[in-house]
């Protein structure tokens, strides 16, 4: 799922940045600031996308301690 997320923040930097380059060629500066704004949001995405990897790693780290030790008790 998280690649998905990731990709999709991908885009919206590309995206984002085509948009801000066209604002700042053309002297729109409403759509150069919506190319900004787009480009942060896809940023964030990513970042959001890598965090929720890091705290599913760390859950499925807990639960394999968890499983060894009840293993352990169980022997």
């Amino acid at each position: 799922m998280t690649d998905t997320e990731k990709l999709d923040g991908m885009k919206d930097q590309v995206t984002g940045k085509v948009q801000e380059t066209a604002g700042k060629v053309t002297g729109d500066h409403e759509n150069e600031a919506k190319g900004k704004a787009k480009g942060f949001m896809g940023e964030a995405k990513e970042k959001l996308a890598d965090a929720k990897d890091k705290v599913a790693e760390k859950a499925n780290d807990v639960m394999d301690d968890i499983k060894e030790k009840m293993d352990k008790d169980d022997k």
